[in-house]
């Protein structure tokens, strides 16, 4: 009989409960479940923040945060759902930004919690409890880990930094239309 491991049994809990918070974040945004504005006010509301394309930037933030919290979740392939849930945080960090690190002042500190900890369970693993370890970590390999957070990352910088040159054309239009 096999006896329960507390490790593999933590790495459960906090992936089911990272996963659910992250899958319910993505379907405010793809579904308008929880009280979310679905796919078309999440888009206006990218545009408002400088995300181009608005649409296709909601469509992928929600797509982040659902299928990675989903995948976390279940812990399958949970290397490419760690790396996917943390380029859709890193997003919502550039946001927040501005406004400081904590959350009570509208900073990034709750988007870069759930970023850093949707990939430290995608490095670490899912565990024992997981469908990764139920299908012989077919998706769960050393080389998915290196491939799933490298893309992620330069996914990430692309999009911030296509929102930072749009914000800083913005701003000069803004200021030259003043003068």
């Amino acid at each position: 009989m096999t006896t329960l491991n507390r490790r593999d049994l933590g790495l459960l809990v906090l992936r089911v409960g990272t996963g659910a918070v992250l899958a319910a974040h993505g379907t405010q945004k793809l579904f308008g479940w929880f009280g979310g504005g679905g796919v078309e006010a999440t888009a206006k509301g990218m545009e408002a923040m400088g995300f181009h394309p608005p649409r296709e930037s909601a469509i992928a933030a929600g797509l982040g945060e659902a299928g990675g919290g989903l995948l976390l979740a279940l812990g399958l392939a949970t290397p490419a759902a760690g790396a996917a849930a943390a380029g859709a945080m890193a997003g919502a960090v550039a946001v927040h930004l501005p406004a400081g690190f904590f959350a009570q002042g509208g900073g990034y500190e709750y988007p870069a919690f759930l970023g850093f900890t949707a990939a430290a369970i995608g490095v670490a693993g899912a565990g024992r409890y997981s469908l990764d370890h139920a299908t012989g970590h077919v998706v769960d390999r050393p080389w998915v880990v290196a491939t799933a957070f490298v893309g992620s990352a330069l996914a990430a910088a692309a999009v911030v930094g296509r929102r930072a040159q749009s914000r800083a054309v913005a701003a000069e239009e803004a200021e030259e239309s003043t003068a």
